[in-house]
């Protein structure tokens, strides 16, 4: 990627969010900054609680000429309208996936910090690879995504690469030059005015 070229903004939703408040809050995040694609990440498994916010946000969304895709329910990509899906298995269904929605449908894939993985990925017709976390976080296995992975990806790979999981200044400003996405979610929708956090956040890639 090229140090001219910024990066633009990939949003993820919060795992959980009241329907009365959240899509508010969305818009004026929409609003002021400029977002490539949103991804509806909800921890339920409950179809009904997922198809109705799916259809909210999917008009907020497409109202903008923004993409809105769903975190792993690939058999939810075509009945809601959406356009596409983020895989979170690595390089397992990709292939699979792709086949199943066809070629213009947005198959991303979720790499932790395996290069091998995203290789897969990309070579099974991902559109992008994410890979994460790239901050410290108490979550997961303690592995990290570190700035040499997408130095190199930047340099030898093609696909697109998102740079996700516990941002901070210091992590943006490190990776702004390597990355083609930034993935943020957790890091601002717990704050007083979403909005101007991201704003914050993203004042670091100047």
């Amino acid at each position: 990627m090229a140090d001219a070229e910024q990066p633009q903004i990939y949003l993820i939703t919060p795992a959980e969010f009241e329907l009365l408040q959240f899509p508010q809050t969305l818009s004026r995040v929409l609003d002021v900054t400029n977002i490539a694609c949103v991804r509806l990440a909800m921890a339920t498994r409950d179809e009904d609680r997922i198809a109705k916010s799916a259809d909210v946000l999917r008009e907020l969304c497409h109202a903008r000429d923004i993409a809105l895709v769903i975190d792993s329910h690939v058999m939810l990509v075509e009945r809601l309208g959406l356009d596409g899906v983020h895989l979170t298995d690595g390089a397992r269904s990709a292939r699979k996936t792709r086949k199943t929605l066809g070629a213009d449908a947005i198959v991303g894939a979720f790499c932790g910090a395996s290069r091998h993985d995203g290789m897969t990925a990309g070579e099974a017709g991902a559109d992008y690879i994410s890979f994460g976390p790239v901050g410290a976080t108490p979550l997961g296995d303690g592995t990290q995504a570190d700035p040499d992975l997408f130095q190199w990806w930047s340099e030898m790979i093609e696909v697109p690469v998102v740079a996700e999981g516990a941002l901070d200044i210091e992590t943006i400003r490190a990776l702004a030059r390597y990355t083609d996405f930034f993935g943020i979610g957790e890091e601002i929708w717990n704050a007083e005015d979403p909005a101007a956090h991201l704003g914050h956040l993203l004042s670091a890639m100047h």
